[in-house]
């Protein structure tokens, strides 16, 4: 992986919305077709991670990766790179809870007074976030 890919991938709690933020492509569970959004990613030790604040219903990227765990993550701010990747989608619930507790952390520490976004409840987050373990595929 070139190590200007490493640099952009290695964000921690100080990291801004930008830093975090990437697109991703994945592939329709129903139709087949690629589906590009943005997201944020976030970092746990050596691990990245695709979610979001909770919601009532599940995803639809989140719906795509569990059919079709391969996907493109593409880097957009200061580098560009597009990345092949697999996501394991988190459903046990004492694994989100012991990620989510971090992430749920580090967003609460980023709000600043004047955010749109309420503090975020881990009980929430355990219960209706998106979770999603990435894994670089093909980049050592």
């Amino acid at each position: 992986m070139r190590q200007d890919v490493r640099r952009a991938l290695a964000i921690d709690a100080s990291s801004t919305l930008e830093d975090r933020t990437i697109d991703i492509t994945t592939t329709g569970r129903r139709s087949g077709q690629a589906r590009r959004i943005e997201i944020v990613f976030y970092r746990l030790g050596d691990d990245i991670y695709l979610s979001g604040i909770p919601g009532p219903k599940t995803r639809d990227w989140l719906a795509n990766l569990a059919a079709h765990p391969r996907f493109d993550f593409h880097l957009k701010h200061g580098v560009v790179a597009d990345l092949p990747a697999t996501a394991t989608v988190i459903v046990d619930p004492a694994e989100r809870r012991r990620v989510l507790a971090v992430f749920v952390e580090e967003f609460n520490r980023r709000r600043g007074p004047d955010s749109p976004w309420p503090t975020a409840v881990l009980d929430e987050w355990v219960e209706r976030s998106p979770l999603a373990k990435v894994t670089f595929v093909g980049t050592d």
